[in-house]
């Protein structure tokens, strides 16, 4: 069964920094796209980072200059390092997979983590 097991979240002052790690078990992947999105209380969920197969790297413009995603592909996990973080990247963070795996029958298939809760305070 594909589980994405995240780690690393907590509660930050503003400026400070924090590592978000999300690894995808279960399966033997052939990943097209990882990453993370957000979703603050009240708000939709949206677009922090994500990188492809092709090595192309996308980030939401508020995270910008601040965030940097990186993969492990050998170890089908990716990094988010989130600098100089604001209150207002206070959110529930969610692994994002969008792979083909072996336990699937390598239907391509869609899926998050749990998400892990990123707090920064002013």
């Amino acid at each position: 069964q594909v589980q994405l097991v995240e780690s690393g979240g907590g509660l930050v002052q503003a400026g400070e920094s924090l590592r978000l790690s999300c690894a995808a078990t279960g399966s033997t992947f052939n990943i097209n796209d990882m990453g993370w999105y957000r979703q603050a209380p009240g708000k939709r969920r949206e677009l922090v980072a994500i990188t492809s197969s092709g090595g192309s790297m996308n980030y939401g413009d508020s995270v910008k200059g601040r965030f940097t995603i990186s993969r492990d592909t050998p170890k089908n996990t990716v990094y988010l390092q989130m600098n100089s973080l604001k209150p207002e990247d206070t959110a529930v963070y969610y692994c994002y997979l969008r792979a083909r795996a072996e336990s699937s029958g390598w239907s391509q298939n869609t899926y998050w983590g749990q998400g892990t809760q990123v707090t920064v305070s002013s």
